[in-house]
């Protein structure tokens, strides 16, 4: 009797180490500026549900040239000037989850890689930015920061050097890191071709709690012919060796080859899609010809892509058709002369058997704001929900992350961070019981500062930025792994840099 007993409590204990030790992360991004939108589109701190993630970023805060951390938005992300503190209001979302982490991200696509590039270079500044984001993140309440370099090597970074700096740069951030009790992650480029050009990836792999394989825009209108934004498999037409690289399973296996371990990998997944205008309504399938990007959608505004909610609608009030690609287990719908090809919970639950197969770390999702928060089209948080019920058996996460929970972190004083300066007013109404968006008012004379967050003087729905090429749209901010995408003051252009896409 004593021993099966022994038996049975070694057994339970087996079955729930197993648990702990398999225990999947949901990592959500989100898109701040979504603040922003109008009508139902309008996400706000208070729009999320914390049992639904494990850990929450934040995006994004910038990286100077000496060293330090950049506010983007002063006005929305603290509370000084009557300010709206979203990120205070976002650290308190573990006051209900206790369980739950947050991050800060630095960077995205609009940042760049010129800044960093500097900042890696230099062991002064290197150690000069790893205190200052550990003092960030400790003084507004954050675990830990993700890198969002975007990317080493590429685009106005040093191809010479960036890809050995960036391990140099890692290290100094683990260790400042360690010290605070912090968590540091990163989001990478997904395939061979592009990961093979910044990334040292076993040494890398060394200071990272997780990576978060940013596995989406593998596809999208800067080509000439449809496809699909994050194929989990190769298709009828990748053809060459390039396009044999652009799905989830290719760029999940070079991470693996290179010696990462499984459980630090969190795989990407699109809570949106790319989308195409078709250059002939009669041809709608994947490769077919196209002239451009699709229309904007009614929410994000931005051509070539639709958020999650604003495709549901189109499927439900437009009727668009919509089709299931068999080789690459993924959908796509269409109407008209305009197509998107994106993820739902079909091809979100087989993504999710592939991380059990693979026995990855779990999911990072971009991003939270474009689902279908308001349960319009359905349940509400559809897809966000449909990676809960797949990974942890329910609606709401209570898997607590073991191997990823920082210790106790040090409270610094209050310090003064750089900004950009900011123009907003802008009144939204918000409304879930109607499909028609909501209009927005503005008031106040339009000044146009040289940095930061402003409304475009042409659309007051609309916000974008000031760089030093011209206006830059709020939308066009967000994390983006393909590295053909491109921006002019006029509107955001592709062009591809691989002869053969």
């Amino acid at each position: 009797m004593v021993s099966a007993n022994v038996t049975g409590l070694v057994l339970t204990t087996i079955v729930f180490l197993s648990k702990i030790i398999n225990a999947k992360n949901i990592v959500c991004y989100y898109g701040t500026w979504a603040t922003y939108r109008n009508g139902n589109g309008k996400f706000v701190v208070d729009n999320i549900d914390p049992f639904l993630c494990t850990h929450l970023i934040y995006a994004f805060v910038g990286i100077n040239a000496n060293g330090t951390i950049r506010v983007l938005d002063p006005w929305l992300d603290l509370e000084d000037n009557w300010g709206l503190g979203t990120m205070r209001q976002f650290n308190d979302l573990k006051n209900s989850n206790h369980k739950l982490k947050t991050l800060v991200a630095v960077g995205g696509w609009n940042e760049g890689s010129e800044k960093f590039s500097t900042v890696a270079e230099s062991p002064i500044l290197r150690k000069r930015f790893a205190q200052d984001a550990a003092r960030f993140c400790s003084y507004h309440g954050f675990d830990g920061l993700d890198v969002d370099w975007e990317y080493p090597a590429q685009r106005d970074g040093d191809p010479t050097v960036d890809r050995e700096n960036f391990v140099l740069f890692l290290a100094d951030l683990r260790e400042e890191f360690s010290n605070r009790g912090l968590l540091l992650t990163a989001a990478v480029a997904a395939t061979e071709s592009s990961a093979s050009i910044s990334y040292n990836i076993p040494e890398i792999s060394k200071y990272l709690d997780f990576i978060n394989v940013m596995a989406y825009d593998l596809h999208g209108p800067w080509e000439s012919k449809t496809g699909h934004n994050a194929p989990l498999f190769v298709g009828l037409h990748d053809n060459t060796t390039n396009k044999m690289q652009l799905n989830v399973k290719s760029s999940i296996s070079y991470w693996l080859h290179q010696g990462v371990p499984a459980r630090k990998i969190m795989l990407g997944v699109a809570f949106y899609g790319r989308s195409f205008t078709l250059r002939s309504n009669s041809e709608h399938g994947v490769g077919a010809p196209t002239s451009g990007p699709g229309q904007a959608g009614q929410y994000t505004y931005e051509s070539g892509f639709l958020g999650y909610n604003e495709i549901c609608e189109k499927l439900i009030v437009d009727k668009w058709n919509q089709n299931w690609d068999a080789d690459q287990k993924v959908p796509y719908a269409y109407s008209g002369n305009q197509w998107v090809g994106f993820d739902n919970d079909e091809s979100l639950s087989l993504k999710c058997d592939f991380v059990d197969q693979y026995e990855l770390g779990g999911v990072m999702l971009w991003s939270i704001e474009t689902d279908d928060f308001h349960g319009r089209c359905g349940e509400k948080f559809t897809l966000l929900n449909t990676l809960n019920s797949k990974l942890f058996g329910s609606t709401a996460s209570t898997v607590a992350t073991t191997s990823m929970q920082p210790s106790t972190t040090t409270n610094d004083s209050a310090p003064t961070w750089s900004t950009s300066p900011v123009e907003t007013t802008v009144t939204t109404t918000v409304s879930t019981s109607t499909i028609t968006q909501s209009t927005s008012t503005t008031s106040g004379e339009f000044v146009c500062v040289t940095t930061g967050y402003i409304r475009d003087p042409e659309n007051c729905a609309k916000f974008g930025q000031t760089v030093n090429t011209g206006w830059i749209t709020v939308e066009n901010l967000r994390s983006a792994q393909n590295p053909q995408r491109r921006q002019t003051t006029e509107n955001y252009k592709f062009r591809n840099r691989d002869s053969d896409l």
